[in-house]
């Protein structure tokens, strides 16, 4: 498809002035076509890029810009619609015009929306009507015409009016708050560049192959990077966007920031400057990641920045504080411990809890020999000989919501728990199988052993519950994990190109297939626990299942490995004694009704435009959390003051820092009844264990008069 002919479509389009003209980078087309090279040739399932592809690449995109369908009509996917079978043409010949005029288009209507929604705020809303907002449009059709996508616009905006009416706001401050947002959601659009647009559209490429082939653009690349090494180059702060400010939300401890003693959470960033006297660069209006790529920068090196404080207005003086930037560990992303006491029938037992919320590594730092490189095994091998120390009697290894990492943490970790083997058998796309065993002597903890997982688990999270489950060598509790059972593979493609800059980024492509060494794998169907938590009806759209171009489930031979226990034998007991726990436990009983809730509301797809229905709503589910503080239990994700969680009609960056941060601590401190119901399970299977010891020793050898008597 000629420029000529696409400008032409996009003017057919155009109803206002154009949002955004972006246009691809010189490096783009070239990048977009190498990782079509490298997914044809390396890719664990070959799709070749033709029409169907093609297709399936128009819809994701689509998908990606308006998967709730409030932005494009029917008349503009009619105008677009000859693209869906050539986009497989833009990326082999290089020109990505026609993928940037969709974009831009997005953009433009993204302008317009917001802009009519602003105007809909002059004239308010009457609450009165019976009316009613689809919460989920995803699988609608497309609005026909522009009178059907405005009237979807006036009932969103009608909803955010009243949200923030049933939170005690009056008319005017709604509607400064809601002026205010909207213009900052048009602000967004005019700050995407050409990256933001070429990072959608690519990975709408990589997915519509298979759900866990990525692209990641030069800045996507360092983040990832920086999430696997768990470490940084910078000052040691935490930074949001506030009102067009770069603002202080934590300084880490012992961090350059914090050391300084100039700095305080609230206090604003208004400029930065590279070296002690280097020019100042205002970052007033800045997106945040263009904020932080100032900000960090080469160890030992100084950063000024211009600072605003918290408690100033914005004609009051700054202040501006030198900071020497330093290496930065994310400790809070880090393996972490916490000892849980349970007391039952009179004998109090010690649950060691060991919270993973991902497999990292730095790979980098490893490779040059670094003593110090950070790594999941090794924090873990660590906190388990202080909990050895501290005397616990069985560890829990809390997997919620790790999306995995690296594979060879995986295998690791799991060797700190079985003396040498198997753990994971591997299928690249010729079907070869290979198999990753720990092939270190001994284990860092032998006593018993728990892991905790919901549907978040993942990838190596699986691949860890998975072998100890397949071992008999702890048990699997909670929800079945996330069923995603490949492998992905990093490939830098400004090492291929030989560039000699950070340029084209990175391909995560699919390589191979896992499996558990008892032959199944965990693709589509996860992790079945030992012994299940109750889950919302819902459960499955959320897994890897729902991917309509997921790997399937298939089956190969077992591993050669020897099971170093059989749990089977305790479940019937120990799920007895959870079962009833269950029955008699208030929070456990709050979480299945508020399971129940959530998918009713799901169900139901719709939510009240009337005023006296909705606070007859909000007041039915504040009595329940009142009832249930009456009684001094309250749920996971309760409070223990229920107005706290009351509905504020906010978004995060509208909270003042001072209240969300305090909502975030109060969240972060709720009780965990899954967790607490977790410890004691393990603290069952310990007396259980315990039991089944005294009476192998009270039986005695075969012939004497405990055998007999027994006989």
């Amino acid at each position: 498809m000629s420029r000529k002919f696409w400008c032409l479509l996009l003017a057919l389009a155009s109803t206002s002035v154009l949002a955004l003209e972006l246009a691809p980078l010189p490096q783009q087309p070239q990048a977009a076509m190498l990782t079509a090279e490298l997914l044809s040739r390396f890719h664990y399932k070959s799709v070749p890029l033709d029409d169907a592809l093609s297709g399936k690449i128009f819809d994701h995109y689509l998908k990606a810009l308006d998967g709730e369908k409030y932005f494009f009509d029917q008349a503009d996917i009619d105008r677009i619609s000859s693209l869906r079978t050539r986009l497989d043409d833009a990326i082999q010949q290089q020109n990505l015009d026609p993928a940037f005029g969709i974009f831009n288009l997005y953009a433009q209507r993204v302008v317009e929306r917001y802009t009519d929604a602003r105007a809909l705020l002059k004239s308010g809303f009457d609450f009165q009507q019976n009316e009613s907002l689809q919460l989920s449009r995803e699988k609608e059709a497309w609005p026909k015409s522009e009178a059907e996508v405005r009237e979807l616009w006036r009932k969103r905006v009608k909803n955010d009016w009243l949200r923030l009416k049933l939170a005690g706001k009056d008319d005017k401050g709604i509607s400064e708050t809601l002026d205010k947002r909207y213009e900052a959601s048009i602000k967004r659009i005019s700050r995407l560049k050409s990256e933001d647009a070429f990072q959608i559209f690519m990975n709408a490429y990589t997915m519509a192959v298979e759900p866990h082939t990525n692209y990641l653009g030069p800045r996507a690349q360092e983040n990832f990077d920086i999430t696997m090494r768990l470490s940084l180059v910078g000052i040691g702060a935490v930074l949001e966007e506030k009102d067009e400010y770069t603002t202080i939300r934590e300084l880490m401890a012992g961090s350059p920031a914090a050391n300084s003693g100039q700095l305080k959470v609230g206090d604003r960033i208004v400029a930065v400057g590279q070296g002690k006297d280097g020019p100042l660069i205002d970052v007033m209006g800045w997106r945040l990641d263009d904020t932080v790529r100032l900000i960090r920068g080469e160890t030992d090196t100084v950063v000024l920045l211009d600072i605003l404080p918290a408690d100033a207005g914005a004609a009051e003086k700054h202040r501006l504080v030198p900071l020497v930037r330093k290496k930065i560990t994310l400790e809070e992303q880090a393996a972490k411990k916490s000892v849980m006491p349970v007391t039952e029938n009179g004998v109090t037992r010690q649950i060691g809890i060991i919270t993973l919320p991902s497999f990292y590594l730095d790979f980098e730092a490893r490779q040059k020999g670094d003593r110090n490189y950070k790594s999941a095994t090794r924090d873990v091998e660590r906190i388990l000989n202080e909990l050895k120390k501290q005397k616990v009697d069985s560890v829990l290894i809390d997997l919620r919501g790790n999306g995995g990492g690296s594979l060879v943490e995986a295998i690791e970790l799991t060797g700190l728990f079985i003396d040498k083997g198997p753990v994971v058998q591997q299928r690249n796309a010729k079907g070869r199988i290979t198999i990753e065993s720990d092939t270190r002597t001994g284990q860092t903890w032998d006593g018993p052993l728990g892991v905790l997982i919901d549907r978040n688990s993942a990838s190596a999270s699986e691949i860890f519950a998975a072998a100890i489950q397949d071992y008999g060598r702890g048990l699997i509790i909670g929800e079945t994990s996330y069923g995603k059972g490949t492998v992905q593979s990093m490939l830098d493609l400004d090492r291929i190109t030989q560039s000699p800059k950070q340029q084209y980024g990175e391909l995560k492509i699919t390589v191979a297939q896992f499996f558990r060494i008892n032959g199944g794998t965990t693709q589509l169907r996860g992790v079945t626990p030992d012994i299940s938590f109750p889950v919302g009806e819902d459960a499955e759209s959320q897994r890897e299942a729902a991917f309509d171009n997921a790997l399937p489930w298939v089956q190969i031979s077992a591993a050669d490995y020897s099971p170093l226990g059989n749990l089977k034998d305790e479940l019937p007991t120990l799920n007895k004694h959870h079962e009833s726990r269950l029955k008699a436990d208030r929070d456990f009983q709050y979480l299945q009704e508020d399971f129940a809730e959530i998918t009713r509301l799901r169900k139901k797809n719709m939510i009240s435009l009337n005023e006296a229905e909705r606070r007859q709503e909000r007041d039915t589910q504040e009595a329940r959390s009142a009832a249930r503080e009456a009684v001094g239990k309250i749920g996971k994700a309760a409070a223990s003051d229920v107005a706290k969680f009351r509905d504020d009609g906010l978004q995060a960056e509208e909270r003042s820092l001072s209240k969300d941060l305090a909502l975030a601590k109060e969240r972060k401190n709720a009780k965990d009844a899954l967790l607490n119901e977790a410890a004691h399970i393990l603290s069952d299977e310990v007396g259980l264990q315990k039991n089944l010891s005294r009476l192998a020793a009270n039986a005695g050898p075969r012939g004497s008069k405990a055998s007999s008597a027994r006989d």
